[in-house]
């Protein structure tokens, strides 16, 4: 009688002591599955809402941010450095003058790839605006493909001002691109304009003989191209 209390009282001491054991191994199967699953929720594919009320469907992957494909965009607030082939750009505070200028440097991603090529064209006009003249852009023609692309960008408001008579040196206007009606006015003072450019001077009629009708003098814009005409993006420049 008494071995069998013995080995009652064993058995219970052995099961008390397995027992803990035991339970601790689907706890730490659990947990270990619980942080699989974490791991792989991290990298599994996202199926829309809709695939769960309707599992047979096919499912549509949702992209993951930054895998789409990036697309060529010269984003709003970029500046495009110009060249132009004339040493100044002369008008009147009023008039507007069709004007080409010239990437003077490639546009480019962070990662190197050109977006818009050096020398591609920049097509557009001079402005009034306030007090002085700005460079509208119109129209991108890309230097590899001459593809043609509409483009908004600005120069700065250029507002120097130069008043030009007969006393004047005519040096200013030396290798000078000159706007149609301040052209007119400055050939009635200097009695030629065969050493400059006159922009846009075809058909100048009435309003020539109005512009140089008893003028002796001129007041005009002076615009470098090389400094005044860097161009803003106003609004996402889309290539493709």
């Amino acid at each position: 009688m008494m071995l069998l209390n013995r080995w009652q009282s064993g058995t219970a001491l052995m099961l008390a002591i397995a027992l803990p054991a035991t339970t601790a191994i689907p706890l730490s199967l659990a947990s270990a599955a619980t942080a699989t699953s974490a791991a792989d929720a991290r990298i599994a594919q996202v199926f829309p809402p809709s695939w769960r009320r309707n599992p047979s469907a096919t499912p549509t992957p949702v992209p993951y941010p930054g895998s789409v494909q990036a697309r060529s965009v010269v984003p709003a607030g970029t500046v495009i450095p110009t060249t132009y082939d004339r040493d100044r750009i002369i008008v009147t505070p009023q008039e507007t003058v069709p004007v080409t200028l010239k990437t003077a440097t490639s546009v480019q991603t962070t990662s190197g790839r050109v977006l818009i090529p050096s020398g591609s064209e920049i097509v557009g006009e001079l402005r009034p605006s306030g007090r002085g003249t700005q460079f509208v852009a119109q129209e991108l023609i890309l230097a590899n493909s001459n593809r043609r692309i509409p483009i908004n960008a600005t120069s700065s408001v250029v507002t120097r001002r130069e008043t030009i008579t007969r006393r004047s040196n005519p040096r200013l206007l030396e290798g000078a691109a000159i706007g149609a009606a301040a052209g007119a006015i400055l050939g009635e003072i200097f009695g030629s304009i065969d050493w400059w450019e006159v922009l846009g001077g075809a058909g100048l009629g009435a309003l020539a003989s109005v512009l140089i009708r008893n003028r002796t003098e001129v007041e005009v814009i002076v615009v470098e191209p090389e400094t005044d005409l860097n161009l803003r993006v106003e609004s996402d420049l889309i290539l493709d």
